[in-house]
């Protein structure tokens, strides 16, 4: 999904990729809020897609395009079987995951550990773009441990560019492979923005996105005067209404901003469909919980769809009632 060749548009704004957060059921309320927000799959590990049931991992509704899926893994060979099911399935792009600090990711020699193989990303990045003709990216950290200057960073990332990669999404923190949590790896350590940043100045040819601490679109215009692109993780699934800021101000499309209610309301037919096909509310619900952020009633929605929404049974008029309890 290039820029120049993309039918969709740039990656101004993307919606990041995280684990046991961002499913489809995410993806398709996110996609009502904004329909140019570039939406990203949680990640998938290798493994899971050539041992297991890949339906379950890459089934995607059409209206969430443009849509990437992150992978898992280090092995080229691997890797670039997975990226051809994800262009076989149809994803707009594929993308290596270079920045996941968790220890089952080390063990898995994936994640924010290749930081420190730069030849073997590359690698991996040649066999994924040789095996198909859409996008591949890679979405990194600043660093890792005490390999954290900006030399070492810039040294990755012209390596692994040199196999061709042209998007790079870079969280601007570091992260501790021992020590913290995964939790505590995208709090504790600093942003450093200005590392990115000069990132872009340095390799103004590259597509660079920066990621981490996002938390508004007034901050994302900002940013956009330095990089290329903005990715929005936490604040997405817990403020997700801010989505709708990014057509009219970041992609300047003049749609007409539907309401918290009537998004709540266009999510109906969806969650009909999915429980006819045997997807439990819960699944859908739980990432609507923040819709009314901010707003008077907001509690009584969160606590309404988190009581009713996993009984069984459960179905949209758990949804209807929830919207009842908001003052609109």
């Amino acid at each position: 999904m290039s820029i120049n060749s993309s039918p969709f548009l740039p990656h101004y704004v993307c919606i990041a990729p995280m684990l046991d957060w961002s499913d489809r059921h995410c993806r398709y309320f996110h996609r009502l809020l904004s329909r140019h927000a570039v939406l990203y799959s949680e990640m998938v590990t290798t493994g899971a897609l050539i041992h297991g049931d890949r339906h379950r991992y890459l089934d995607f509704n059409i209206q969430e395009h443009p849509v990437a899926l992150q992978l898992g893994g280090s092995s080229a060979l691997d890797l670039a079987e997975c990226s051809k099911m994800a262009e076989d399935f149809g994803y707009d792009e594929v993308n290596l995951n270079v920045g996941c600090p968790s220890d089952r990711v080390q063990n898995g020699r994936f994640g924010a550990c290749l930081m420190a193989q730069p030849d073997l990303v590359a690698e991996c990045v040649a066999a994924m773009q040789n095996a198909v003709s859409i996008p591949v990216s890679v979405k990194s950290r600043i660093g890792i441990d005490d390999q954290d200057s900006y030399e070492a960073l810039a040294h990755f990332v012209a390596t692994v560019a040199s196999a061709g990669c042209q998007r790079f999404i870079i969280h601007a923190r570091k992260a501790w492979l021992s020590g913290l949590s995964p939790k505590q790896n995208r709090d504790i350590p600093p942003l450093r923005y200005e590392i990115v940043q000069q990132i872009k100045q340095d390799f103004p040819q590259l597509e660079i996105v920066i990621n981490g601490g996002i938390t508004s679109i007034e901050q994302s215009s900002e940013l956009l005067q330095t990089v290329d692109g903005v990715m929005i993780g936490r604040e997405a699934y817990h403020n997700p209404y801010i989505l709708v800021g990014v057509d009219p101000v970041i992609y300047q499309q003049n749609n007409e901003i539907r309401t918290r209610q009537e998004i709540a309301l266009a999510l109906i037919p969806y969650i009909q469909k999915q429980l006819s096909k045997g997807v439990r509310l819960h699944s859908i619900t739980r990432h609507i919980l923040g819709l009314f952020h901010g707003v008077q009633g907001a509690r009584a929605w969160r606590r309404h769809l988190s009581v009713y929404g996993p009984k069984t049974g459960a179905d949209e008029n758990v949804v209807l009632q929830a919207l009842e309890l908001v003052q609109l």
